[in-house]
This record gives C-alpha cells, sequence and structure tokens, in this order.
C-alpha cells in the first residue's frame, strides 16, 4: 500500500469502521417499493440499491439484501410499484425502513396514502409527486465471479405506467430540482437533497 491510496481486497474485509463502497457508490436514488402479496398484505420499503437500467422498455430495478418481504411479494404477484422520496417525506420514509413483520402495513405505520393504481394492482405512494407502475420481468439471486451466491436478488420490471405531477413539468421537461429528491449518501447515516446549487450543464458531443 502506498502512502497516498488506501488499498484492500473485499473478500479479505476493508478494515475500516464503515464498508466505504457504499459511500463510495454515492449519492444513489431511493426505490420506494410497494408492493403486496398473494393474501392482500401491503408492504412499503426503501431500498437504496435502486436504479434505471433501459429506456425501450423502460426498466427500474433494486436489489434486496437477504430474501425480504417486498422480493417474496413481487414473486408472487409479478407486481411493484416505485415512489419518489422527496424532502418533505424523508421522515415517512425512514419509518418504512423498520424491520416488522409481513403482517404490518407500513402505509399505516408511517401515516402514508396507498394511492391506487392504473395498470398494476399494487398501490403507489399518494404523497409522492411521482410514482412508477411496474411488471417484473427478472428476478435473480446474484453471485460473485467464482460462482458463489450471494444473499442478494435483483428484481427488474417494466414501467408500464407513471405518474408525474403536473407542477414539475415545465415547458415539457420535467424538473429534477423542483421534486426535491433524496438520494442515499455516505456513511451510515446521510442523505442528501438534490438543489440547484449543486447543478452544472454539458453538452453531449456529437
Amino acid at each position: 500500500m502506498t502512502d497516498d491510496r488506501y488499498f484492500y481486497e473485499p473478500a479479505r474485509g476493508h478494515g475500516l469502521s464503515h464498508d466505504p463502497l457504499n459511500s463510495i457508490v454515492a449519492p444513489r436514488p431511493i426505490g420506494w417499493i410497494s408492493s403486496r402479496n398473494r393474501h392482500g398484505h401491503l408492504n412499503l420499503a426503501p431500498y437504496s440499491f435502486f436504479n434505471m437500467f433501459c429506456y425501450r422498455p423502460p426498466i427500474v430495478g433494486f436489489a434486496s439484501t437477504d430474501w425480504k418481504h417486498s422480493v417474496q411479494n413481487v414473486e408472487q404477484t409479478r407486481e411493484f410499484c416505485w415512489s419518489l422520496v422527496t424532502r418533505p417525506l424523508a421522515e415517512a420514509m425512514n419509518v418504512t425502513s423498520a424491520t416488522v413483520g409481513p403482517e404490518i402495513d407500513e402505509f399505516q405505520l408511517s401515516g402514508l396514502t396507498p394511492a391506487a393504481s392504473r395498470v398494476v394492482a399494487v398501490p403507489h405512494v399518494a404523497e409522492s409527486p411521482v410514482s412508477f407502475e411496474c411488471r417484473v420481468t427478472d428476478i435473480m439471486q446474484l453471485h460473485g465471479a467464482d460462482g458463489t451466491k450471494a444473499q442478494s436478488w435483483l428484481t427488474l420490471g417494466e414501467v408500464v405506467g407513471v405518474h408525474i405531477a403536473r407542477h414539475l413539468v415545465e415547458g415539457g421537461v420535467y424538473d429534477t430540482v423542483a421534486a426535491r429528491p433524496v438520494v442515499r449518501g455516505g456513511g451510515p447515516v446521510d442523505y442528501f437533497e438534490i438543489t440547484a446549487a449543486a447543478r452544472f450543464k454539458m453538452v453531449r458531443p456529437a
């Protein structure tokens, strides 16, 4: 190891007080995933291992450490919704991250309202200004380079319905800053809000 570089092999441990990978790959959008199991019980959980992976068709995905209620539910019903976490909703999002039994409805726990979706049977968060209705395309268990299976499952879903609050669309363009999205940052407790002060513009080369 040189003096100006900290190097480690993840398989041997990082030797720090907090895993730096979560801090380096940041900020990360939060996938606020709502699902319903075959018995009709609702679940709402935030995932910072979330992103968009394809334009056509539009595909989003979230990864769950361990076989949690969200993955179990979407495997059963093949549907889920994603709702945008905004700064006014950050505390409610934090409530939904609690580890509770499958009989507990996180909508009720957090005081949020389940809004009926138009294409899928799973509700989305009424208070959120943006939501996606999704149908599952793949659920896969992740594995290492040596083939060893990890206790993590990646769920991918095609976006089949999009809800956007009208005040967030200006001149036909969605205003990311106006939505005040919250993203996961470094460290065990850090989150960030996207603001206009952090914005800069670049034109891609032709």
